[in-house]
């Protein structure tokens, strides 16, 4: 009987300053409805992407519980999809220069998305957080939460995305 060593893990892959602001430029500037909804990313890994949404009146889908409207969730939640798609690509080719990285997004697309509205989306502020669950040389599969200040859930969703 011989004896193997002990498989370790790899080391983390932490993105370049170069890739992680170009990320969010396109996100959140040029990507102009993400604008709409106020989104910004807080966290950027390989293996899951969190941002953040600020309420505000243009948001509210239900004027006397200023509850936010389900169409911010969902667009939401399809963003974040994209995003951990996007920071998922650019973990497995990190042998190429940030830029060239960011240019395969360019045929990212959202197949399918199911969101599921748990409790009314009422607070401050939300939380959505994104991983890719499986990430194929053509489709990616993501689940997605949306959070309270409290750190409950409000609404989740999953989602497939055309990456090549």
């Amino acid at each position: 009987m011989t004896k193997t060593a002990p498989k370790t893990a790899p080391d983390p892959i932490e993105f370049e300053p170069a890739f992680i602001a170009g990320l969010k430029a396109i996100f959140e500037e040029k990507i102009v409805f993400n604008q709409v909804l106020g989104l910004k990313i807080t966290s950027l890994q390989p293996e899951r992407v969190v941002a953040r949404i600020d309420m505000k009146p243009q948001l509210v889908g239900h004027y006397a519980y200023n509850r936010v409207h389900g169409g911010v969730i969902s667009a939401g939640l399809d963003a974040m999809g994209g995003l951990a798609c996007m920071a998922a690509i650019g973990a497995r080719h990190m042998d190429e220069s940030p830029e060239q990285r960011l240019h395969r997004f360019a045929k990212l697309g959202t197949i399918d998305l199911r969101i599921d509205y748990l409790r009314p989306g009422i607070g401050e502020f939300f939380e959505l957080r994104a991983e890719v669950m499986r990430l194929g040389s053509r489709v990616a599969s993501t689940r997605m939460e949306f959070l309270g200040p409290d750190g409950k859930l409000l609404s989740c969703g999953s989602g497939a995305y055309i990456v090549s």
